[in-house]
């Protein structure tokens, strides 16, 4: 286990939630917060790791935010952005949460305030972004084997 928490905020797919959530459990994640009207996952892709992987809903992602800050731990959104940070290149501090956002939208610029850092994936191809649970994959074994 990895003093590493997801919070999801208002990510649309019960799938993309079922595969995060079988994501984590492999990679260790502590915790899953699901924020706004972010769905509980698809148990079709979670494969059982809704039971592993200790989660709760929070229905204001800025008052969990606000709590975990207050608790020490430090904030990072995985968003493309100005500012943004290389996600291979940065150094988190722990315990921490990684805020991932809408599919869509992203992460809600009203909570990027409370952040510590904004994390960005570098694209090397024609797109932009990439699907949020793979995304997800990514960023938590990077951040897990730092």
């Amino acid at each position: 286990m990895i003093p590493l928490s997801l919070i999801l905020d208002n990510i649309r797919s019960a799938y993309n939630v079922g595969s995060i959530f079988r994501s984590s459990d492999a990679a260790g994640v502590a915790k899953i917060y699901l924020c706004g009207f972010t769905p509980t996952p698809a148990i079709k892709t979670a494969l059982g790791a809704e039971a592993t992987v200790p989660w709760e809903h929070s229905a204001k992602t800025w008052r969990l935010l606000k709590k975990l800050k207050a608790e020490g731990v430090h904030l990072y959104a995985l968003e493309l952005g100005k500012g943004s940070k290389n996600l291979f290149t940065f150094k988190p501090e722990f315990p921490c949460a990684l805020i991932l956002g809408h599919e869509r939208k992203g992460v809600n610029k009203s909570l990027l305030k409370y952040v510590d850092a904004t994390l960005q994936i570098p694209m090397h191809g024609m797109k932009e972004s990439l699907n949020v649970a793979v995304a997800t994959g990514i960023a938590i074994y990077y951040m897990r084997n730092r």
